[in-house]
C-alpha cells in the first residue's frame, strides 16, 4: 500500500469535504462509486499527470480513496465502507445530487435557477 492512508478512525469530515470540493475529484468519486477498482490512467481525463498526482494525494490523504501499486500503475478504489461507517449517508446523498445535476433536475422543494 502507498503511505498516507488514514485509518478509519482518523478520517475527518472536514478533510473529506475539502477533498470533495473540487469538480475533478467529485467526478473521480462518481466514477469509482460503482465499486470497481481502476488504474490511474483510466481516470486521468485530459489533465496532466502531475495535476492528477496532486488530486490522488488529496483524495488518499483525506481517506476517500485507496491507492495501491500494481506494476507501473496505481490502482484506485473508493473507500466506501469506511466513509459509510464514518459518515452514514454522505456518499449516497452526494451521488444522488450529482445524478440529479447530470439529469438537469432539482431537488424537491428547490426551483431551477433561470
Amino acid at each position: 500500500m502507498i503511505a498516507n492512508h488514514p485509518e478509519r478512525e482518523q478520517i475527518r469530515l472536514e478533510n473529506v469535504l475539502f477533498a470533495l470540493g473540487n469538480p475533478l475529484r467529485l467526478e473521480i468519486v462518481k466514477t469509482l462509486a460503482d465499486g470497481t477498482e481502476r488504474n490511474c490512467s483510466a481516470l486521468r481525463q485530459d489533465v496532466t499527470k502531475s495535476t492528477m498526482t496532486h488530486h490522488w494525494r488529496v483524495l488518499r490523504d483525506s481517506g476517500v480513496i485507496w491507492q495501491r501499486p500494481q506494476g507501473r500503475e496505481n490502482m484506485i478504489s473508493l473507500r466506501r465502507e469506511d466513509l459509510d461507517a464514518c459518515f452514514p449517508g454522505l456518499l449516497d446523498m452526494l451521488l444522488q445530487v450529482l445524478a440529479r445535476e447530470a439529469r438537469g433536475t432539482t431537488a424537491p422543494g428547490q426551483q431551477k435557477s433561470q
